[in-house]
């Protein structure tokens, strides 16, 4: 079973050795993601914002392993401030309402202060017809 690296371009990959994901078979195993975008390095200041650009990246990870986000199982928000998870519902629900991977919530502190939400997540690939993929 051959293992694939799927890296984001972000500088922290290179600079503390991991990759956005990788994938093993058919499961693909993303990284914990933050609101950068890794194009620009920026970072919004608003959680929602955040956490729209978390997907985004997450998203853009797995369609480079050949997976949707229709294809997650699980995932895993850790949050500094576990009074904000609530703003994070409505975007969440837009992207999982339909296919409710299991998932879990921490409080803990992130690497960098403007970060206020990060998100991992765990795919298993499956041929699911495109409607019924996000």
């Amino acid at each position: 079973m051959t293992r694939r690296l799927i890296s984001s371009g972000s500088t922290f990959e290179a600079e503390i050795g991991y990759s956005r994901a990788v994938v093993q078979g058919d499961w693909v195993f993303v990284s914990g993601t933050t609101g950068f975008d890794y194009a620009t390095m920026t970072i919004p200041e608003r959680i929602e914002d955040q956490v729209a650009q978390c997907l985004k990246n997450i998203e853009a990870a797995l369609l480079q392993a050949g997976a949707t986000m229709a294809d997650i199982v699980r995932v895993t928000y850790v949050l500094p401030d576990a009074a904000e998870f609530p703003k994070c519902w409505p975007i969440l629900r837009q992207y999982f309402g339909t296919s409710r991977p299991a998932a879990m919530m921490i409080c803990a502190g992130l690497a960098d202060p403007r970060m206020r939400i990060e998100i991992e997540a765990t795919a298993l690939k499956q041929s699911a017809s495109p409607a019924s993929q996000r």
